[in-house]
């Protein structure tokens, strides 16, 4: 629909451009802003509406009232400010938040048009039904109760968990945290969302090596790095302001810059070393470079001895990956990775960033924890300059993460026990009975009931499984019936062919999304489909956690625009379709039947979130930090006076205890080097006290001003007893401990948040002062191990190195060597990779229907090595197909570029609308197709899941390419 600039065709009527009208005059920059209506970087932007720009007098707009609201970016999740200009009640333009300390008054394309994400004119305007084939348009409450007959006949002949609601990345906190409550009052833990297909191996894999799954200092403090090593991650295309972060160390500090990665992409232009690697090979390549430094000792030892726990069975294995064999593997020279070691070695603090190149793979567990264990073993850990980067792809799946939009746990990461959902069931003021009495059983492997409450859901990579896998093969009574898809892009997920298999068996499938998404189109459904238009987040308001951990306010910019609702209004419309609204909102303010006080949610959240620390954050203390932000230094993100004096931007998690304790919240985890209730923090004792006769706790190192000066267990009620520190609890405080389990009430039940308030008062860690551990005795792989991916082309290493064995995992039977043990190299010789591109976010839709962005790359392409194209006769530019090992293919253009290397091909994962050379636009209700469509790349990736979180394995497997 959009053609290119460089080809001299119009799109419309011929007008005389803003920019020469603005020339003609003196007029600053904001002002021309305010009075085109547009805050577009550069000269990217020539037409809003139909390619083309009405004259407006800018210095007449310029001084005609208008409102700012500060916003945050929906896109990645640094957490750029936006700030909105609003006129009348019109969105008219926007600033880059100039005061923020994430973006510097810096926007990345995305940025710089979200207005046109929240006014786009293919945005879903009002509830549609697929009837007979046709689109037709409804009623909100015909679409309810609609819906909510089909999903009560569902549940009542199949079960509750023969509906599936998946959740949303691009929820607020708020909403998020609704949404897995919603999931657990409806009776099913079948509800996942964005986080398993992107970071879920980080989350597992850092969690269980030091104590939380996050991002350990932030995108600030790398200003203080003196190296920096990037794996498996492009911000310049995927985080492109963060880079700033990254180029400002590099400057400032002369730190070199490594990156690692499959493909030359434009971060690794910036390089002072680029390593290309195999896909696939990561902790090969990590061993590699940690056998350099255990061979000339350059780890730091009394790190070692003192906080961390398993480094010798690292040393075993590592000693395995010499030089040549890692070159055997990787492709990687030797003289390379000792050159990568020797400068990690030789600078630091050192920081490790990675993103989903990393962790989309079978063993993706294992390359998070392998990426830790060389920050552990250098000494990077809990200092300024280091820690692990973990840069996060949407706007926020840091903070739905957090609350729990997951099929394997409830907010805060309580997990899925009874006692979880006691606690749980305390802060909803819920009859833990009438909660369990939701869910379906199955029976154990002993012929008894067993309650689904307590075993995890199938996962998003799953739910396709969950509708066409045999019953009997499955944790649960009955198949996926029907699924929702709010806030999701499908074609982000692997096996597409399977997937529109999946959509048109199901009983019923409902959408809901401010853009129809492929969801509407890339199945042959007739009947039984619903979209319903959601709100932009700049039609609502709440808060959103960066990749940092800190939280930001985002104030409504807009009244909802057409028919669309906000969230947390659709789920009340279904809460009381479904009869239990009253109970689901016992706690929360209702500002009409419908219309939940968003407030109110976040202090049900301080109210529960205990174990992550989500209870500080008050929404007048975040709403405080924003209305502030010139006050908070940008490399340290501490309030340097004004009214936040003290605190660290955002409060970032944990901010411990109540909001009235005022924690400034902790800027980068394991700090020893400042007291806990200044930020600091030590490793977590989550692990136990001890592991076959070794001490699992600090030796001899503690917090700044800490009074009990060794390691520590976490704390509880009798700790605190046997400590004598008991004393210091209120009355209010012991009474609250007695009503969970008296002495053996921990840091993470008290409700009152007395425990946590007397540990930091004499400033402990109220999780415990532990080592950090490096082999994870409940995993598959206690110590990381590298195996050949499914599709392999190397078959001379499946022996040495061979995958899984096949499992059953979250419900379902799971895939591995039946799979590995066929040689597809042969018929399908080249490697299949995929990524990001700068113009486009995770499925796309929204911004393919931005005409800002669309202008800027309208093809779907494939990269292929030169070497590769010739000897396959193909040439740059030429429709090719791909076609994937399990046979489905995509028709799209070939980019033949030296970006990959020989034996390697890569596609973007952004577009949709093509299926397998097909193209699907008249599927879309009419006007809400995107500006761009293109084939998805994962309609060609195949089979393929972790085997500690079922992350898709979509960085790794085989094609072949052919002349269209």
């Amino acid at each position: 629909m959009l053609r290119k600039k460089t080809n001299g065709v119009a799109r419309g009527p011929r007008r005389t451009s803003i920019l020469s009208e603005v020339a003609e005059s003196s007029v600053d920059r904001r002002a021309f802003l305010r009075g085109s209506g547009l805050a577009i970087g550069g000269l990217a932007a020539i037409g809003a509406t139909g390619g083309s720009v009405t004259r407006a007098n800018a210095q007449t707009a310029a001084t005609q009232a208008v409102e700012t609201v500060k916003s945050v970016c929906t896109h990645c999740s640094v957490g750029c400010t936006v700030v909105a200009e609003v006129s009348n009640g019109v969105w008219v333009g926007q600033e880059p938040g100039w005061d923020s300390p994430f973006n510097l008054g810096s926007h990345c394309a995305k940025g710089a048009s979200v207005r046109e994400h929240a006014h786009g004119e293919r945005r879903l305007k009002y509830p549609m039904k697929k009837e007979g084939g046709e689109w037709k348009r409804i009623s909100w409450e015909q679409a309810i109760n609609e819906i909510g007959d089909g999903m009560m006949k569902i549940r009542k002949e199949s079960g509750p968990d023969s509906v599936y609601w998946l959740g949303s990345a691009k929820h607020n906190n708020e909403q998020a945290y609704l949404f897995r409550k919603f999931a657990a009052y409806w009776g099913t833990n079948n509800v996942d969302h964005q986080a398993r297909i992107c970071h879920s191996t980080t989350v597992a894999g850092v969690a269980n090596t030091w104590g939380y799954g996050a991002m350990t200092n932030s995108y600030n403090d790398i200003h203080k790095s003196r190296a920096i090593f990037i794996i498996g991650g492009n911000p310049a295309e995927a985080h492109p302001v963060s880079l700033l972060h990254v180029l400002r160390a590099k400057e400032q500090n002369n730190a070199p810059l490594i990156v690692c990665d499959p493909r030359f992409t434009r971060t690794a232009a910036h390089a002072d070393e680029y390593v290309r690697f195999r896909p696939g090979t990561d902790v090969a390549l990590i061993w590699g470079i940690l056998w350099h430094i255990f061979e000339n000792g350059w780890e730091d030892k009394e790190f070692i001895r003192t906080r961390v726990w398993g480094m010798d069975q690292i040393r075993e294995e590592v000693a395995q990956w010499n030089p040549e064999e890692v070159e055997r593997v990787t492709g990687t020279p030797g003289p390379q990775l000792e050159r990568v070691a020797r400068t990690m070695a030789n600078n630091r603090p050192g920081t490790v960033i990675w993103c989903m190149g990393g962790t989309q793979h079978t063993n993706g567990n294992n390359n998070t924890r392998a990426y830790c264990v060389l920050q552990l073993a250098l000494g990077n850990m809990g200092t300024s300059g280091g820690g692990t980067n973990i840069f996060r792809g949407h706007d926020n799946v840091q903070g739905a993460t957090d609350l729990g939009v997951l099929s394997h746990t409830l907010p805060g990461y309580y997990g899925l026990s009874a006692g979880a959902w006691g606690h749980w069931a305390r802060v909803w003021g819920e009859d833990p009975e009438w909660l369990a009495g939701q869910f379906d059983s199955i029976k154990d492997k002993e012929g008894k009931d067993a309650s689904l409450q307590n075993l995890k859901g199938i996962p998003v990579s799953r739910w396709i499984d969950g509708v066409l896998e045999d019953a009997e093969n499955m944790e649960q009574p009955n198949k996926v019936r029907a699924m929702v898809l709010w806030g999701h892009a499908p074609n982000s997920q692997t096996r597409g062919k399977e997937m529109k298999t999946a959509m048109e068996k199901l009983d019923m499938l409902v959408v809901v999304d401010p853009y129809p998404t492929a969801s509407a189109v890339m199945h042959d459904r007739t009947d039984g489909v619903y979209l319903l238009p959601a709100c932009t987040q700049f039609e609502t308001r709440g808060s959103v956690t960066a990749s940092n951990r800190s939280l930001q306010w985002r104030d409504r910019v807009v009244e909802p625009l057409f028919e669309s609702l906000p969230d947390e209004v659709i789920m009340a419309k279904f809460a009381n379709k479904f009869g239990w609204a009253d109970r689901f909102f016992r706690n929360i303010e209702m500002e009409d039947a419908e219309t939940p006080n968003v407030e109110s949610i976040t202090h049900e959240i301080n109210a529960g979130m205990w174990t992550v620390g989500y209870t500080g954050q008050s929404p007048e203390r975040i709403k405080l930090h924003m209305a502030n932000q010139h006050t908070f230094d940008r490399t340290t993100l501490q309030a340097i006076g004004g009214p936040a004096d003290g605190d660290y931007y955002g409060m970032p998690w944990p901010c411990w205890g109540t909001a009235e304790m005022g924690h400034p919240g902790t800027p980068n985890l394991y700090d020893m080097s400042k007291p806990v209730s200044k930020g600091g923090l030590t490793f977590r004792a989550r692990f136990g006290v001890e592991r076959d006769g070794d001490n699992l706790l600090a030796e001899g190192v503690y917090s700044a001003g800490s009074e009990i000066q060794d390691g520590y267990p976490e704390f509880t009620m009798q700790m605190l007893m046997d400590l004598g520190w008991d004393g210091d609890l209120t009355d209010e405080e012991r009474a609250a401990i007695d009503a969970v389990a008296g002495p053996k009430t921990n840091w993470k039940t008290d409700l009152s948040g007395g425990i946590q308030r007397v540990a930091i008062k004499h400033e402990c860690a109220p999780f415990g002062n532990a080592k950090a551990r490096t082999v994870v005795w409940t995993f598959p792989d206690p110590v990381p191990i590298h195996r050949e991916p499914l599709y392999t082309p190397r078959r001379d290493l499946v022996a040495d190195y061979p995958t899984y064995e096949d499992r059953q995992a979250y419900r379902l039977p799971t895939l591995y060597a039946s799979i590995q043990k066929n040689d597809f190299s042969q018929d399908y010789p080249i490697i299949l990779t995929s990524g990001r591109l700068v113009e486009y976010e995770g499925g796309g839709e929204e911004t393919r229907s931005n005409p800002w962005l669309a202008e800027l790359q309208q093809d779907m392409f494939v990269e292929i090595n030169p070497r590769d194209a010739n000897n396959l006769g193909v040439r740059d530019g030429a429709q090719v197909w791909v076609e994937g090992a399990e046979g489905a293919k995509v028709k799209v253009m070939a980019m033949v570029t030296n970006r990959v290397g020989e034996g390697v091909a890569f596609m973007p994962f952004h577009f949709a609308g093509h299926m397998e050379g097909v193209d699907l636009r008249d599927k879309y209700p009419e006007g809400a197709d995107p500006y761009v469509l293109g084939e998805a790349a994962n309609t060609a990736m195949t089979y393929g899941y972790d085997s500690v979180t079922q992350m898709q394995e979509s960085k790794v497997s085989l094609c072949k390419i052919s002349a269209a």
